[in-house]
């Protein structure tokens, strides 16, 4: 490592520069996810993307269920339910309901007005995505 410090050598040898990636890799990555995971839950929330049925109201109305391709910034504190959960070790059924519930109160309910006691369906999911 001095070389490098002083500058008399430039440019590690393969197996040096891949063991100070991993070792790298290993201290900073569980420090970045920790401050992502942090943020989403306090100021910036989640962005939540799938496809999969969703439904609220009666057949033959627009409202009726379908599937649909819908992706959603989700609130800081819909985040932090899903990811508490997620570090609780919860299972996957809950998981899903907790993504339902924020994508529905979002997406659907658009933060209560006027429709805060919609019940939406989520099911069928053919993907999803959860970003910081």
């Amino acid at each position: 490592m001095e070389r490098y410090l002083s500058g008399a050598s430039k440019k590690p040898q393969k197996r040096l520069q891949a063991a100070l990636v991993k070792e790298t890799e290993a201290e900073w990555q569980p420090q970045v996810r920790a401050q992502a995971r942090q943020r989403a839950a306090t100021s910036r929330g989640l962005v939540i993307s799938c496809r999969a049925y969703f439904g609220f109201g009666p057949e033959g109305s627009s409202d009726a269920g379908r599937v649909r391709d819908v992706s959603v910034a989700v609130s800081p504190s819909h985040a932090a339910a899903i990811l508490a959960a997620q570090e609780s070790g919860a299972t996957e059924s809950d998981l899903h309901e907790l993504v339902a519930e924020a994508i529905a109160d979002v997406y659907f309910r658009q933060g209560g007005g006027g429709r805060a006691g919609l019940k939406v369906e989520f099911k069928d999911v053919e993907w999803l995505n959860i970003a910081f």
